[in-house]
C-alpha cells in the first residue's frame, strides 16, 4: 500500500499536464509524480536556476504578469500538441504585518501572482482543453482558504479567493466535461514555511516552537509533505476523479484552527 512519499499507482500515460511553477517545491513534486505515471508535463517558473536544474519541458514565466502566464499556456499547448489538465500552482507567500503595515504594492503582488495568474492561464487553456473533448483543472488553494490567517491577510484572502474561483468555473465549465477542483495543503514541509513560521513567532513574541505547535493544530500534529499535495493531484486528474468537481479539498491533517 503506497505511503505519503509514493506517487499514486494510476496509469497517466499520454495524459497533457501543464503545472505552472513547476521547477521546484511542490510544483516540481506533481510534476515528476505526473510523469512518473506516463503523463507528458510542460512547466513554468521565474527562478532561472531551478528552470536549469528541472528535467521537464519548460518556459520562464512571471506569473505576476498576465502576458507572461498566457505565455506559458500557449508553450505548454505547442509542446505537449494539447492539453488535458492545468495545474495552478504558483503562488507567493507575501508579508507578514498588521494590515496597516501592508503596502499598497505588496497587497497588489499577492493577487496577481495567488489569484489573477489562475484566470489568465485557465482562460488561455480553455481552447484547448474544449479541443480535448474535456478535462481537469487543478487549483492550488491553502489552509488558509478555509479560516482566516491573522498578519497573513494578503495571502489569506488570495486563497478565499481561489476557493471561489474554483467553484464558479466548475459550475461554468461543467457541461464541457471539464472538472475544476482546488487543493488546500495545510503547512507543507519546507523552507517556505519555515520562513513563515519565524516572522509569524517574531510578530507574535514567541519562539519558533511555540509558533510551530500554533500552526500544526491539527489532529495529526504533522506536517503535510509535497507528495501528499500531488496525490490528490494525481488522484483528481486520473479516471478515479471522473465525477469530482467543484470541490474544496483540505490536505492537512485534519487542521482545526490557524493562528
Amino acid at each position: 500500500m503506497p505511503g505519503a512519499s509514493t506517487p499514486l499507482p494510476v496509469d497517466l500515460t499520454g495524459l497533457r499536464v501543464a503545472i505552472s511553477a513547476g521547477a521546484g517545491g511542490i510544483g516540481l513534486v506533481m510534476a515528476d509524480c505526473f510523469a512518473g505515471r506516463g503523463a507528458r508535463v510542460f512547466v513554468c517558473d521565474l527562478d532561472a536556476a531551478a528552470l536549469a536544474a528541472c528535467p521537464h519541458p519548460s518556459v520562464r514565466a512571471d506569473m505576476g504578469d498576465a502576458v507572461q502566464a498566457e505565455g506559458f499556456v500557449d508553450a505548454a499547448v505547442a509542446a505537449l500538441g494539447g492539453l488535458d489538465v492545468l495545474v495552478n500552482n504558483a503562488g507567493i507567500a507575501g508579508p507578514t504585518a498588521r494590515v496597516e503595515d501592508v503596502t499598497p504594492e505588496d497587497l497588489d503582488r499577492v493577487l496577481r501572482v495567488d489569484v489573477a495568474s489562475m484566470f489568465h492561464c485557465t482562460r488561455r487553456a480553455l481552447p484547448a482543453l474544449r479541443a480535448a473533448g474535456g478535462g481537469s483543472i487543478v487549483n492550488l488553494s491553502s489552509v488558509a482558504g478555509r479560516f482566516g490567517f491573522a498578519l497573513r491577510s494578503p495571502y489569506s484572502s488570495a486563497k478565499w479567493g481561489v476557493v471561489g474561483f474554483t467553484k464558479s468555473l466548475a459550475i461554468e465549465l461543467g457541461p464541457e466535461g471539464i472538472r475544476v477542483n482546488a487543493i488546500l495543503p495545510g503547512a507543507v514541509a519546507g523552507e517556505r514555511v519555515r520562513q513563515v513560521i519565524a516572522a509569524k513567532a517574531e510578530a507574535n513574541g514567541l519562539s519558533f516552537e511555540e509558533q510551530e505547535s500554533r500552526i500544526l493544530a491539527n489532529s495529526l500534529r504533522t506536517y503535510v509533505t509535497p507528495h501528499d499535495v500531488a496525490n490528490m493531484a494525481l488522484y483528481l486528474c486520473s479516471p478515479f476523479g471522473a465525477t469530482i468537481s467543484g470541490q474544496a479539498l483540505a490536505i492537512d491533517g485534519d487542521q482545526q484552527y490557524l493562528a
